[in-house]
């Protein structure tokens, strides 16, 4: 018999922030989605953005018990300030107490990567491993770590950035350093992502080509699609077996747009396992399972 939703019972309010759009829902006590609204992100405005997400949590008209949000940025957990290089309007603005005065409820924030990997953990693709790093392979890369079912968050709310960091070096024949936007150089992040890739093909071929053209000619073994991949695939399997060794972790799942070409994880992973110190039989990189929702069903965890 299916469960009966109470609609008046206080639900617990989860967003998704990127620097396009605010997607929220309105979770209850099961951990139902009973409501969903999406919104253009304010980005330049940080009166109107804290003003429509209120809005909305009014036209509900539903009692909401907290706000807990997934934000395309960092938090620090002392000082509660954010920074969000796709929102401006929140940089160094302490969000959650800003919030929490205008919605009247308590408020929490956490990294959107740190969301998804605390979502995989508990109900996705990493379900039953203590420890656990979570990759998102979109436009960049990012990442969070779980251990032991709970979400690590260093220092001004860095952790898990496996993209960042000196990692290739001026002069190296085989990949290009690049400048990256976090003011270094040669991070993994330059050509880490599907706009990396594309930088990379450029730099190796000459050839600017979209990060499908590339992915679908390297599944097609055309070259020189197939070099431009198996290159990119060796350079991330480098820096995911170190990631490893480190945190111990026993699944990565990933997530981001290039985690949907199943074939790229299976190369990856197969690349990853023969590197690290961990050896085991089944898969250490595999797809997330929570898709787009990731998001939220991770904030519901904070």
């Amino acid at each position: 018999m299916p469960t009966r939703t109470n609609l008046t019972a206080p639900a617990l309010l989860c967003a998704d922030i990127g620097g396009s759009h605010m997607r929220l829902a309105w979770i209850d006590n099961d951990l139902n989605v009973i409501e969903r609204r999406q919104i253009s992100t304010p980005s330049h405005d940080l009166d109107r953005f804290v003003e429509s997400f209120a809005e909305l949590v009014r036209e509900s008209h539903r009692p909401v018990k907290a706000a807990h949000l997934s934000l395309a940025g960092l938090q620090d957990p002392v000082t509660a300030r954010c920074i969000a290089a796709n929102i401006p309007c929140i940089k160094d603005v302490s969000l959650a107490p800003l919030m929490s005065r205008e919605l009247g409820l308590p408020v929490r924030i956490a990294n959107d990567a740190d969301c998804f990997t605390l979502a995989e953990a508990r109900t996705g693709a990493a379900k039953g491993h203590d420890n656990v790093f979570g990759i998102i392979l979109g436009t960049g890369v990012g990442g969070g770590l779980v251990q032991q079912g709970n979400l690590v968050v260093g220092r001004q709310g860095l952790t898990g950035e496996w993209g960042h960091g000196p990692f290739l070096r001026r002069g190296d024949r085989d990949y290009p350093y690049l400048p990256c936007g976090c003011g270094q150089s040669g991070c993994l992040d330059t050509i880490g992502g599907a706009r990396g890739l594309e930088k990379l093909h450029l730099w190796l071929c000459g050839e600017a080509c979209s990060s499908r053209d590339i992915i679908n000619g390297w599944l097609s073994k055309k070259s020189p699609y197939h070099a431009t991949v198996t290159r990119y695939i060796d350079l991330l399997s480098d820096a995911l077996a170190i990631v490893i060794n480190i945190t111990g972790a026993s699944c990565v799942p990933a997530g981001g747009g290039l985690s949907a070409v199943e074939q790229l994880i299976t190369a990856l992973d197969q690349a990853v396992r023969e590197k690290c110190l961990y050896n085991t039989d089944t898969p250490i990189i595999v797809r997330a399972k929570l898709g787009d929702d990731a998001g939220l069903i991770g904030a519901s965890y904070l």
